[in-house]
């Protein structure tokens, strides 16, 4: 009997799931996208291009792969977070008049955006990370300036930790940009992608997670108060906003799914 009841609840909270994610797709297309994308959509597509043609990017890609990731923190998140770091190198760059090349800038913050998250299921993830990724860099034919660059940003990436001094303007920039890309997806992207991977992996009951998620709602939106880079500060918040509406609509509909059962 027991037994039974499991399975039933199982299928209840898969079918519950299903209208959940549908509906955080029909909220995401109602709230629209952040204006960054269409502000900043010629530095995204350069970004993109280099990640494509770069031959250590490809390499690093390789290196990846989803098995040493978490899965609601996979490839698809990590190559997101890069070729939006890599766009955020080249704006912030031109703003705070930096005149190193770059390109060579922006291959470290993608590089660091496809390794950020490798020690994700470890305690102090980005610490782990970073000693994780400058074992993995003394292989490649990077200055070690710019290896330093790398493992420092990853170092730094986690939000309400304590943020280590960079030791240039440009380790600064890697650093900032790498922060922000990775927090714009505790916008829509959390409530679209990863709350559902999350949910499957942990195999989490619709019940567990409306009671939790109103006080985690909470805490995302403290992120928007946290972005580093002058373009994370002005367009940030925005991700954090809409993502949060996203949210809102999930309550909505878990409130009444949890009322019809």
């Amino acid at each position: 009997m027991k037994e039974c009841f499991l399975i039933k609840a199982a299928g209840l909270d898969s079918s519950f799931y299903k209208r959940l994610r549908e509906m955080s797709l029909q909220a995401a297309q109602k709230v629209g996208q952040p204006v960054f994308y269409t502000r900043y959509e010629k530095e995204l597509s350069e970004s993109a291009a280099f990640f494509e043609r770069n031959s250590l990017i490809a390499r690093c890609r390789e290196l990846l792969g989803d098995a040493k990731l978490h899965p609601a923190h996979g490839t698809g998140h990590c190559e997101k977070v890069a070729r939006e770091a890599g766009a955020l190198v080249r704006i912030e760059r031109a703003k705070r008049g930096m005149p190193d090349p770059d390109e060579d800038l922006m291959l470290c913050v993608q590089i660091a955006g496809l390794f950020h998250d490798i020690k994700r299921t470890e305690e102090d993830h980005a610490v782990a990370g970073s000693r994780e990724v400058q074992s993995l860099l003394e292989a490649f034919p990077l200055d070690d300036r710019y290896k330093r660059y790398i493992v420092a940003a990853v170092r730094n990436h986690e939000a309400f930790k304590k943020v280590l001094d960079s030791e240039d303007e440009a380790a600064r920039l890697v650093s900032d940009a790498l922060y922000d890309a990775d927090k714009f997806r505790w916008g829509p992207d959390n409530f679209t992608v990863t709350l559902w991977l999350i949910t499957e992996h942990g195999r989490i009951s619709v019940r567990t997670l409306f009671g939790d998620f109103e006080a985690k709602m909470e805490g995302i939106a403290w992120i928007k108060e946290t972005f580093r880079s002058s373009t994370g500060r002005q367009y940030g918040p925005e991700f954090i906003d809409k993502g949060m509406e996203i949210g809102r609509e999930i309550y909505k509909e878990m409130l009444s799914l949890i009322g019809d059962v």
